[in-house]
């Protein structure tokens, strides 16, 4: 099985969610699969400019000369393709929503219905990888993933493929704290989770409920994060004042 994570972070190597996918790749290279990480922050990606020269002028190929000319032969060379992104005001970042936009070539502009009096476009190749999602944000709470779950299902829909898998961490800037004494075990103990994510998705091709509801749970009580959240945000700001 190949496994290419797309990493969309404006952070590229910094951001948390490269955290979660460094383990989650772990995970997956155990179960024997050929995996690939791509940070799209550092390739080479222009906005889709909605000529549709992908599908009149050079059919299946974007007319724009830069680095997807590799990715979107490598998208489709996998077998699982994983979005991996922060959430940027309740969505994915910009830098996750141009490289979707510039996967228009997979395409055929020829309409028909993909499900009852759904609509879509004709996929343009017979094979489509499955799509799994990592995602981290740093406010509490799983509802924050909603419009972003909602988007991939609906690009799944449109490729004419599946979600497999979905890994949604809240609290994402607990991840700071990996040298904290009292958060160390508590994160090394998601680090495991995260690496058994990664096996079960290679060996079973979907992530367990029971692993899903495990990834899911808080890692501390949502009122002591937004507490200690706050005491560093006023420990930033104070500290950019002085500088």
């Amino acid at each position: 099985m190949k496994i290419t994570v797309f990493s969309g972070s404006h952070k590229g190597r910094e951001g948390n969610t490269l955290l979660m996918v460094t383990e989650f790749l772990k995970g997956a290279g155990e179960a024997g699969a050929e995996t690939e990480l791509i940070i799209l922050a550092e390739k080479k990606i222009g906005y889709c400019k909605g000529l549709f020269e992908c599908w009149l002028k050079t059919p299946g190929r974007c007319s724009i000369r830069d680095d997807m000319d590799e990715l979107l032969p490598l998208f489709l060379a996998s077998d699982v393709v994983v979005f991996a992104c922060p959430v940027y005001f309740d969505n994915v970042p910009a830098l996750m929503k141009t490289f979707v936009d510039r996967l228009t070539p997979l395409l055929y502009p020829h309409f028909e219905e993909v499900e009852k009096g759904e609509y879509g476009h004709v996929k343009r190749f017979d094979k489509v990888p499955d799509l799994a999602v990592i995602s981290n944000c740093g406010l509490p709470g799983q509802s924050n993933f909603q419009v972003q779950s909602l988007f991939f299902r609906r690009l799944a829909r449109s490729l004419h493929t599946e979600v497999i898998a979905e890994v949604y961490r809240d609290e994402g800037e607990i991840f700071r704290g990996k040298d904290n004494m009292l958060l160390k075990p508590l994160l090394s103990k998601y680090r495991k989770l995260l690496r058994s994510a990664g096996r079960e998705l290679v060996e079973r091709q979907v992530i367990s409920e029971k692993l899903r509801e495990a990834l899911e749970k808080p890692i501390v009580p949502p009122s002591i994060y937004i507490k200690f959240g706050n005491e560093e945000w006023d420990r930033l700001i104070k500290e950019n004042k002085l500088a």
